[in-house]
């Protein structure tokens, strides 16, 4: 435990002495405010025309169904910051065993004394930690205008946990694509394009026969993260998710095994 925790503590040192993790934060914190507060000024505008026009005044136990927050503001703030987590979140996982690569700290990481899973684990733990740190930050403001304005909090709780879930599922895949190479921009170009493909499989329905439709649906990181907007936790989706943290933890560990048996 007591090389673990070295592990864990160098990793943060070196994470936050990159600028890089700064930039990120800042960047999602700031697109996140942007699309929440758009579409929640889109959400008060439909409610002022509804009030405007309905010569009996505002009643809010007769607002038509098609002026709600799930449409309004919640569904479309998780399809664009779904997206939009493709960019950054590779600047983050391109270093984390590409870099010690290219600098050549990885052997001296690996003769250290501390086991192989003990070194993956702590990457990966620190790795995971920031996105969470990373979605935390950027959900500041939009829980804040919930609570001032007394809306859905439970439902942007809901998308949070979707939207982080999400966010470790593509830091997952760039774990992986960062063991696999000592580029560090191939890293995060591999990561970026695999997560692409794998976030909406649907364009290949029409290529497979019904029954692999049904495996890919269950392969999309879209299908799995898009139905937290319904205000719901899914421990279906949470378990793929975790599923994808698991496997990426073998898929590295088994990289660094073959590079170290190949020299």
């Amino acid at each position: 435990m007591i090389r673990f925790r070295a592990l864990i503590r160098k990793e943060c040192v070196v994470l936050f002495a990159s600028p890089v993790a700064y930039v990120v934060l800042t960047t999602v914190a700031l697109l996140t405010a942007i699309l929440f507060f758009e579409h929640l000024r889109l959400y008060n505008q439909q409610l002022f025309l509804y009030a405007s026009s309905n010569m009996a005044g505002f009643d809010s136990s007769a607002i038509p169904d098609y002026i709600n927050l799930r449409d309004t503001v919640f569904f479309p703030v998780m399809e664009q910051l779904g997206l939009t987590l493709l960019l950054p979140i590779p600047l983050i996982t391109m270093r984390v065993f590409a870099g010690e690569r290219a600098q050549g700290t990885d052997e001296l990481l690996l003769t250290s004394g501390a086991s192989l899973g003990q070194i993956i684990g702590a990457k990966c733990l620190v790795t995971y930690a920031f996105v969470l740190l990373m979605m935390t930050v950027s959900f500041l403001y939009p829980a804040s205008a919930i609570v001032q304005g007394g809306l859905g909090l439970g439902h942007l709780l809901s998308v949070f946990v979707g939207l982080s879930l999400l966010a470790t599922g593509i830091a997952s895949i760039g774990l992986v694509c960062s063991a696999l190479t000592r580029s560090q921009m191939l890293a995060a170009t591999a990561t970026v394009g695999t997560a692409y493909l794998f976030y909406d499989l649907s364009w290949a329905y029409g290529l497979v026969g019904p029954g692999w439709a049904g495996w890919l649906e269950a392969a999309a990181l879209h299908d799995h993260f898009a139905r937290f907007s319904e205000g719901l936790v899914a421990l279906s989706d949470a378990v793929y998710f975790l599923c994808l943290a698991g496997a990426a933890f073998g898929l590295v560990r088994a990289a660094l095994e073959w590079r170290r048996l190949t020299g």
